[in-house]
This record gives C-alpha cells, sequence and structure tokens, in this order.
C-alpha cells in the first residue's frame, strides 16, 4: 500500500538517525552508562555541561552490578571507540567524551560530552520515551540494546527498512570492515540463535515492542533482514531519571513512602536514614509497578515485612 507524505518524511528521519545506525561495538555495560547519559541530555544543556551518574541508579534500574573496576574499564574503553558515522557526502569518526572524573568514595561519576557528538545523541533521545530508556536498560544482551534502538526507531511504522546482512553485520561490529579480525556467527544458524533470537526474546518480554524479524534470501544466500514492530501498552514505571542528589533522592524516597501508606514519623526516618533501606524501597516500587511483587491489599505492610521492620 502506497505510504502518505507523513509516514514517508516520517521515513527519512528515520533513515538519517546516525548513531543509530553508526558503527560501534559496546557492551552491555557501556550501553547501560549511554543510555543513562541520553536520559539525563536536555536540549539547553551547555556545551561544558556535565551530567553526573550515581552507581547505585543504574543497578538499581537494571537490577546488576557493576563494581567500580568495571565502570572504570567501560568509560576508558568507551571514550578510545569511535562511532563511525557515513553518508553519502562524508564519513566521520567521532568519539562520546571530552572527559570522565571519579569522585572517590561518593559513588557517583562526572561526564562532559565531546561537542560533536552531541546533536547525534539529541537526535537519538528523540526516538525515546522515559520509559523507553528504562526498557533498555532492562535488557541484558548488548545486541538486544542496539536492536531496541533500530526498533523504536520505527514503532510507528511497524516495520523497518530491509538491512543488507552484511551492512546489519557492520553495524554491530560482527564483522570487521577491514577484515582483519574473524567474523562472528558467520553461519546463519549462530546469528539467528546468539543475536536474533535473543534480542526478540528480551524485548518482548521487557520492553513497549513487540518484534518479530525476518530474514531474505536471494538464491539459497541469506542477503538481508526486516524487523517487525508492534507497540503494546506499558505499564506506567516509576522513572529515576532526575537529578539524583541525596535531597531529590529522599524527596522521591518520600514520595513512595506516601504512597505506600507507611506514614509513622519514625518509622519513615530510619527508612529514610539508612541508604540500603532506601535501596530496597526503589527495588519493591519497580518490582510492585512491574507486577514482580503481588501486594493488592497491604503492599506497605508487604515491604516493612520484608525488611524485618514489621
Amino acid at each position: 500500500m502506497p505510504q502518505d507524505s507523513t509516514q514517508l518524511k516520517e521515513l527519512a528521519i528515520r533513515q538519517h538517525n546516525a548513531i543509530t545506525t553508526a558503527r560501534y561495538d559496546y557492551s552491555a555495560c557501556q550501553l547501560d552508562i549511554l543510555f543513562y547519559v541520553l536520559s539525563k541530555l536536555k536540549k539547553d544543556d551547555g556545551p561544558d555541561t556535565q551530567y553526573c551518574i550515581y552507581v547505585k541508579d543504574i543497578e538499581n534500574l537494571t537490577g546488576r552490578s557493576w563494581n567500580y573496576q568495571q565502570l572504570r574499564e567501560a568509560t576508558a574503553d568507551m571514550g578510545s571507540r569511535m562511532f563511525e558515522v557515513e553518508n553519502a557526502q562524508v564519513y566521520k569518526q567521532i568519539w562520546m567524551f571530552q572527559k570522565v572524573e571519579y569522585i572517590k568514595g561518593k559513588g557517583y561519576l562526572e561526564i562532559e560530552l565531546s561537542r560533536h557528538i552531541r546533536p547525534y545523541l539529541y537526535e537519538l533521545k528523540d526516538n525515546f520515551t522515559s520509559y523507553q530508556l528504562h526498557s533498555a536498560l532492562k535488557l541484558t544482551s548488548k545486541y538486544a540494546k542496539r536492536i531496541y534502538q533500530l526498533a523504536s526507531q520505527w514503532k510507528d511504522i511497524g516495520e523497518t527498512k530491509a538491512y543488507d546482512l552484511e551492512d546489519f553485520k557492520l553495524m554491530l561490529k560482527l564483522k570487521d570492515p577491514a577484515g582483519k579480525e574473524p567474523e562472528q556467527f558467520q553461519n546463519i544458524s549462530q546469528l539467528k540463535a546468539r543475536v536474533l533470537d535473543i534480542a526478540v526474546r528480551q524485548i518482548n518480554e521487557h520492553t513497549d515492542l513487540q518484534i518479530d524479524y525476518q530474514l531474505q534470501k536471494k538464491g539459497r544466500a541469506f542477503t538481508g533482514v526486516r524487523f517487525y514492530v508492534r507497540k503494546q501498552q506499558p505499564q506506567q514505571l516509576p522513572i529515576l531519571f532526575t537529578d539524583t542528589q541525596d535531597d531529590t533522592r529522599t524527596q522521591l524516597a518520600r514520595q513512595h513512602l506516601d504512597s505506600l501508606g507507611i506514614a509513622q514519623a519514625e518509622l519513615m526516618q530510619q527508612i529514610l536514614n539508612e541508604p540500603r533501606l532506601v535501596d530496597e524501597l526503589f527495588k519493591f516500587m519497580y518490582k510492585l509497578k512491574t507486577d514482580k511483587v503481588k501486594a493488592d491489599r497491604n503492599p506497605g505492610g508487604l515491604f516493612l515485612k520484608m525488611q524485618g521492620l514489621r
């Protein structure tokens, strides 16, 4: 069926999202950092804006722990790896960070972005709602995270363009364009099992999208892949993408306690004064909102019981 002018315009926007289709290879930890930084971007940020990332927030959102050494190695590697962005007019090599500072003993790091990467990151963020960024952090496969980026571009259309299979492998760094490194998952059954099927399962289980894919053949050779995308209605999640200074974090914790009906002043203060209990409170609220904890009648009582406070 012919596409109307609005659909064609949307199609053009999606095809020019340079960072989504850029060639780069980030680990799951590095992609978590990327998505978290995206969540904090604002259009009026200045070129010297520094983004504060609390390690506990990433752990609470992802359910995975990254120790100090892992994060240092992740940001060092991110800083050295380039994004390769190419169109008919130009080929660009762009790096992510201007600098990264780890504040010792405080549990957070400050990131200053390269001025050249900023326009591409704003463009990428436009594809996501806060819910979707939260969903991306819940995916454990780095390939699922990348394919989720692709699928989110096309969620209003219903299907992606047909990606040439070689270009798709280059995009995910499964193949070295210079041919110096061996190709990963060269066998199509390996590609399906280790990349495509895992991505489909994780995206369908943990995000607002339902996706599937179709491999295209020419003769006996597989030549392309297309993804089919359908939106599903997500539950509203407690998004912690805020400036998480201690007072803001405490204020949000108070709101959670109030919503749970925990109003006794002494008990509230006990919870708010103990970082472990505040962390458990955020985890509990996430599980409650995603139906991983069932407590229709008295969720506040359940939380207190789980923490040995009742």
